[in-house]
């Protein structure tokens, strides 16, 4: 069983930064989905996919999968950029207009 650890984007209904720090462990699909033909509905038969983790470091993530001997890959997130600016850069000469 293959396993990956990663730390959740934030969603774009959110405004706040609070629980982005958690890592989670999210096994990796071992079957392919298939639809029902009667609902239309998606479903597998592979267990370990509901299965989600969450630990409060990345250390701690990769101390779980190998005591258990779960193969796993590490996903760095992508830190964001600040462009910090003031108010008045809205309305200085130097800025550019279209």
């Amino acid at each position: 069983m293959k396993a990956r650890i990663y730390r959740p984007a934030k969603n774009a209904m959110q405004s706040g930064r609070r629980n982005m720090k958690k890592w989670r462990l999210d096994y990796t699909p071992v079957s392919a989905r298939q639809s029902d033909p009667l609902m239309g509905w998606t479903g597998s038969d592979d267990m370990a996919s509901q299965v989600s983790l969450k630990f409060d470091s990345k250390e701690s993530a990769i101390a779980y999968c190998e005591e258990n001997g779960i193969e796993y890959t590490v996903f760095e997130p992508k830190e964001r950029k600040l462009n910090i600016k003031t108010y008045a850069d809205n309305f200085s000469f130097s800025r550019v207009r279209g």
